[in-house]
C-alpha cells in the first residue's frame, strides 16, 4: 500500500524538526550538566525516533518493514550494532562506547511507536493509510 502525500509531508516535518534541533543545539545554551547530557544522549534518542518514521516511507518498497514491531527492532538493532562495534574499537556512527546509549535507542523507538499509535488514533490520513497487519 502506498504512503500518501500527507503522511510523507508530516514525516518530512518530523525530520526537519529533528535536524533543526541538532543545528540549534538546545543543550548548547544551558548549564554545563545539561550541555553534557545533550551532547552525550540527544542524538541517541532522536535519531532512532526519526529513522523509525523514515522506515514507514520505505515500507512502500520494502515489504517486511510494514509491521510496526519490525520497524522498531530494525531501529534498535542498527545503532546497537554500531555501538557494539565501538566497543571493539571500530568507529561506526560514533567513537565512544557507552552502554547507556542502548537504553536511549530503546526509549527513542518506544516514543516513536507511541507517537505512531497516537497519530493513528487522532489524524485521519494517518489512520486511513495504515498498512495492514501492523
Amino acid at each position: 500500500m502506498q504512503v500518501r502525500t500527507e503522511k510523507k509531508i508530516l514525516i518530512v516535518g518530523i525530520e526537519l524538526v529533528i535536524a533543526m534541533l541538532h543545528v540549534v543545539g538546545i543543550g548548547r545554551y544551558s548549564t554545563n550538566e545539561m550541555f553534557i547530557l545533550f551532547t552525550s544522549y540527544f542524538s541517541d534518542l532522536v535519531l532512532p525516533f526519526g529513522f523509525y518514521f523514515l522506515l514507514i516511507i520505505a515500507a512502500d518498497k520494502i515489504v517486511f518493514l510494514r509491521r510496526k514491531w519490525i520497524r522498531a527492532v530494525v531501529m534498535i538493532a542498527i545503532p546497537s550494532g554500531a555501538e557494539i562495534l565501538q566497543y571493539f574499537g571500530v568507529y561506526a556512527l560514533g567513537r565512544t562506547f557507552d552502554p547507556i546509549d542502548f537504553l536511549c535507542y530503546v526509549i527513542g523507538v518506544l516514543v516513536a511507536l507511541l507517537v505512531d499509535l497516537v497519530l493513528e488514533k487522532t489524524v485521519a490520513f494517518w489512520k486511513d493509510i495504515r498498512i495492514h497487519n501492523n
